[in-house]
């Protein structure tokens, strides 16, 4: 069952971009992440595909993707190390 918009997580400490994903900026870490309202919309999830640890990504590339019974997500880097710096 689809959610309304006053039942979606949006917490106000992260960066959000428009093509569902969110990042977090942790000391030295940046957290990234897809939306609640794109978890919401997947349904049950099927596979992820996930980048290896180290790899590094520039705003707009896609870093890994989610599948389910409906089509699959691309996960789509909300940000590069020009961000960062």
């Amino acid at each position: 069952m689809t959610k309304v918009i006053t039942e979606l997580n949006f917490p106000t400490d992260i960066y959000y971009f428009h093509e569902h994903t969110w990042a977090r900026v942790e000391g030295d870490v940046v957290r990234v992440g897809i939306s609640d309202f794109a978890q919401d919309s997947l349904g049950d999830i099927i596979f992820v595909e996930l980048p290896n640890e180290g790899e590094s990504f520039d705003k707009n590339d896609e870093f890994g993707q989610a599948e389910s019974a409906k089509p699959y997500l691309p996960f789509i880097c909300p940000l590069g190390e020009k961000f960062l710096r």
